[in-house]
Order: C-alpha cells, then structure tokens, then sequence
C-alpha cells in the first residue's frame, strides 16, 4: 500500500503536467518529425517547468501553500482530462502512419537489459531521506518554504544564495505529501529523459539505439533522493529536443512552427538555469547555434523573455542584495559575501578531491563518428558536437562527475552508437580469426561452405556474448533491487532503524528536534540537520563556519554560542576529544544525550 501510494500520487503530478504542458503546446504548431511518445513527454516536462514557475510566483508573494498547491495540482487534473479524448484520437492517427518493424535478435537482448536496469529504479525513490546532500539543504530548503509559503535567505543552510527551482517541486510536496514523495518528483526527471532518449533514438536512428541509450542512462541515474541533477538534465534534454524542432521547422521548410519552439528551448534553459549554476554553460553554445540562423529582433526578444521567466529572480535577487548575480561562485568577480576567500578555496579543493572519470559506459561517446548513423543524420551529429562541447567544459572547469550529469542523457544516446561500433569491430574481428582458422582445414571446403561456417561461429560467438552480459546483468540488477527493497520503510519503526543505520547523527539530532528550547550549533554532523531542530545552525563554509567557533576555549566558545542564543551543541564522537582536550571545556559543557556515536552537549548557566 505505501508504493502504491507514493506512485499514486506521482501518477496525479504526471496527469497535471501533462494536462498544462499538453494546453501549452497545442498552440504550437506540430513538429515537422511527429512521435506521440516523446511529444507526451515534452508535455509532462513542460507541465514541470510551468508548475516551478507557479509555484515560484507563489511563493515570492508569500501565497504558496498546501491549499494553492492542490489547487494548482487540480486544475491540471481537469486540463488533462479535456484534452485526453483528443489526443488519444491524435495518437492512434499516428500510430496507424507507423509501420511496426519486427525486432532482431539484439534487439530484444537490449529491450530485456533495460527492463533488467529498470527494476531498481523502480524501487529506489521509496527509501527515506539519507543521501547526503538532500539531508544537508535540499530537503531543508524545501521544508522552509514548504512551512513558510515564501523564499527566504536562510543563512543556515550551506547554500542560501543557490537558484532553487527545482527544490520548489520538493517543498509542494513535503505540503501534500511526505518525504519520500521528493524523491519521486526527482526520479519523475529521470523518467521523462530515459523515454526522450528512447524516442530520439527511434527518430533519428534505430531501436537498438534506443534501447541501449536509454537503458545506459537510466542506469547511470540515481533514483533514491531528491538531489536536483537530474531535473537540470531533464530541462536540457528539453530545450536540446525543442531547438531541434525549430531547426527542422524553419522557413522554407515544408511545416514552419515560427520562433515559438525557440521559446520553449529557452524555457526549459531558464528552468534549469533557474535550478543549478551549472546550466548556464550551455549559453555560449546554444546562443551562436541560434545567431546562426535567426537574427530578427523579435526572435531574440522571444528568447529573452523566455528564458528570464524561470530564472531571474533568483539572479535579480542576490545581483541587487549581494552585488554577485551569481552568488557565491562569482565573488572573484563581484566580491565575497558571506563567503570568505578561504571558503572558496576550500570548495574549490573540494571540487577536485572528488574529479575523477565520468562512468564506463560512457567512454565509448568518442567512437560514434565511426558509425554510419554519424554521417546520415544530422540530429546525431548536432548530439555529437553538444556532446564534445560538454566535455571540454567539464575537462576545464571541475572534473566532477556529478557536474556532467546534464549532459548524461545525450551523452548516453551517442555512446549506445559508438557501443555499436565497437561492438561491430569486435565481430569483425571474431569473423577474420575463424575465417583464418576456416582456412586450414583437412580438405579443401567450398568456398560457400567456408564462409557460412565463418559466419555461423561468429554469430555463435556474438550470441554467447549477448547471453553472458544478459546474466550479468541480471545478477546486478537483482542484487541492487534487493538492495533498494532493503532500504524500503513502511512503518516508524522501520524507518528509525533505517536512518539510524545509514545517517550518521541521526538518533541525537531526533532527539534535539523533539526536546531543543533554543539554538542548536552541530559540528560535522551536515548530512543529518533535515532531521534536526529546523532551523540548525554551523557548516564548513560560509557565516557559521565552523572554524570561527571551534578554535575559541571553552569558556569563550560557550559565551560566544550564549551570547548568540545557542543552548545546545552537538558533536560526533569523532570530534569530541579536540573540545574536551581543552582545559575548561567541562566547566562550560555538560553531556545532555549520547547515542549511535554523537552526543549533545548543554551550554551551562553557569558560563558569564
């Protein structure tokens, strides 16, 4: 009953979307290359993208609540269920223009591999809360405004200055819903790229493709948080899909949709824009593309509004309270704020700590070229250079995996190509070692003999392959799922065995949140504070550093804390030797709670 509630309600998001994202695009005209799924799909991402922006817009005037936000859910409802009759008409007008190919033998090998990758996603998003950044300001943010109904600069949380678009999915529905429902509206994101990956792939080169594209990216996604990296690479792919549209529809070109599919391209870049600092690396390759072929004032005017719409306010905001539209990253440029140099050194170092190779499976992006799909579609060599583009980027800038995932969708679809390629060399190369062997035989073969039985041993070979990493796969994909199941919490109990197991902190910082009277300072306990008193303060970086607190005596640590409203301080046991080691700290500082590894210590009274 718990999963299918949860699946429930994200199945009535999805029809709200749909229903606005559907409204919205009927006023376009119909791309040149139809294809109802992914035309479906657009639709549900638009219906994100218009839901953020309303939400936003609530919540700017202090009116987002649970109220307006099932009402907002509602109306989409309604939308959808006027527009259904239609479109299923339109979609079996469709279908009927389809000639239905029958599968290949590969084909269906790479059908079961992604249903086989599927499986623990589908059990993934129903974990409680544990991942380390959700715990440490995604979830928190979006509790904030979920129980506030405005944006506020929240000082307390690592990141207070971010873009936040896509954690305003997330507070709509920690109203409606619980806290596992974010995960859902993340894995939604996920979802939506892996069939707009799966129908590109049918358009513009074939089911093998597609299969393998979306069965890549599907696996290389994480579906058990509510991170926001996977929402930016769903707006993207969007815009990436929309572009094309307007490329392929412009004047002189039989179907014209006009600058209206710019519009939606610079949309989706706004939203994600809007969600994640990284997006904007997009602009400098997407803005010549666009120059390229659309000069007029009105185009461009177009393109500017759209893309303002998500976005500006988070950049309008901290531009004119802090003088860095893009705070903190810009403070070279435009000065620090509440970060000191140091603090941006020692993201920075962090950022390179964790630089290391993007996933395996996308290594073999730089084959593609090699493919014949390479030279007869132009859509693929456009994914390509967006691709070699990304990577550059990347190279340059950070090395961070999670800093590419923008761009894994895509990434992914060019990689399942230059899979093929390889793959083509191998049997090739399988094909010359038993021709070679074919060649000694006993007695003079037949020409025709011989090279049936080559090609017979190296389609044999082909196929044991193919069985071998099915078995794989399917070993994999039943140890993650069982994986997934175990982390799966139905009951309370259940749920505190399995936070009290995998965040570190937690047993205290649920102690703090039922009993603390006043300000609560935790130390190195981050990736437990959305389970602490709401709000907590103390972080690495930025006003609360830890470094501006820990280094003070006893005596000054517990005045300074007093003296800022602070009752309680809280510490793993890691920690708690560098603070007891000083002579006074036991004068100022009693054991309050300890469990699991941390304790809470109370400021004494007696501390002037």
């Amino acid at each position: 009953m718990f999963a299918a509630a949860q699946y429930a309600a994200l199945a009535v998001f999805v029809m709200g979307c749909w229903g606005y994202g559907r409204a919205l695009l009927g006023r376009l005209a119909p791309p040149p290359r139809r294809d109802a799924g992914l035309e479906a799909a657009m639709a549900v991402a638009l219906g994100v993208g218009l839901f953020i922006c309303a939400f936003q817009a609530l919540a700017i005037f202090g009116a987002f609540k649970a109220g307006a936000t099932a009402v907002l859910v509602a109306v989409g409802v309604l939308a959808a269920a006027v527009q259904l009759p239609g479109w299923l008409r339109e979609r079996r007008a469709l279908l009927a223009n389809v000639q239905a190919l029958p599968w290949s033998y590969p084909e269906r090998v790479a059908a079961i591999a992604l249903a086989l990758v599927a499986l623990p996603a589908l059990v993934a998003p129903l974990a409680p809360p544990i991942a380390f950044d959700e715990l440490m300001y995604h979830l928190p943010y979006a509790r904030q405004v979920a129980e506030q109904g405005s944006l506020g600069i929240h000082d307390w949380l690592r990141y207070p200055w971010f873009p936040y678009n896509y954690n305003l999915l997330y507070a709509g529905a920690l109203q409606l819903g619980d806290d596992v429902l974010p995960h859902f509206l993340n894995g939604l994101a996920g979802a939506l790229s892996v069939v707009m990956i799966y129908r590109l792939g049918m358009l513009h080169a074939n089911r093998l493709t597609a299969c393998i594209g979306a069965a890549i990216w599907l696996g290389l996604g994480d579906y058990s948080n509510a991170l926001i990296d996977m929402g930016v690479a769903l707006f993207v792919l969007s815009a990436c899909v929309a572009l094309w549209w307007w490329r392929e529809s412009e004047i002189g070109k039989p179907v014209h949709g006009g600058i209206r599919w710019l519009g939606v391209a610079a949309f989706c870049l706004g939203v994600a824009a809007g969600s994640k600092y990284q997006a904007l690396v997009f602009l400098p390759l997407v803005a010549p593309f666009v120059f390229r072929h659309e000069r007029s004032l009105k185009a461009w005017a177009l393109v500017f509004a759209c893309f303002l719409i998500p976005c500006v306010y988070w950049y309008a905001r901290n531009a004119i309270m802090t003088g860095d539209p893009f705070n903190p990253i810009g403070a070279r440029v435009f000065g620090f704020t509440e970060w000191t140099p140091a603090d941006y050194v020692q993201q920075v170092a962090d950022v390179r700590v964790h630089a290391e190779l993007p996933n395996a499976l996308l290594w073999s992006v730089f084959f593609a070229p090699f493919s014949v799909l390479w030279k007869r579609s132009a859509a693929v060599r456009a994914a390509g250079w967006f691709c070699l583009y990304s990577v550059v980027v990347w190279v340059v800038t950070s090395r961070y995996p999670r800093y590419l995932t923008a761009s894994f969708p895509l990434l992914a679809a060019i990689a399942a190509i230059g899979w093929q390629v390889v793959f083509g060399w191998a049997m090739s190369g399988v094909r010359r070692l038993f021709g070679s062997k074919a060649q000694e035989p006993q007695k003079p073969p037949q020409p025709q003999d011989a090279g049936a039985a080559v090609a017979r041993s190296g389609a044999r070979v082909g196929d044991w392959v193919l069985v071998l990493l099915l078995a794989a796969m399917a070993a994999v994909s039943v140890r993650q799922t069982a994986v997934k199941v175990s982390m799966v919490a139905v009951t309370p109990e259940a749920r505190e065995a399995v936070l009290r197991k995998h965040v570190p902190g937690y047993a205290v910082m649920d102690y703090l949140r039922r009993t603390a009277k006043g300000r609560v300072y935790q130390i190195a306990l981050n990736e437990a504070i959305y389970y602490g008193p709401n709000p907590i303060w103390g972080d690495t970086l930025g006003p609360w550093r830890y470094t501006d607190f820990g280094r003070l005596s006893g005596g000054d640590l517990a005045r300074k804390l007093s003296g800022l409203g602070f009752v309680a301080i809280v510490l793993p046991d890691s920690v708690v030797p560098v603070f007891t080691a000083r002579i006074d700290f036991d004068k100022y500082f009693a054991v309050e709670y300890e469990k699991d590894g941390s304790r809470v210590y109370r400021i004494l009274p007696a501390a002037p």
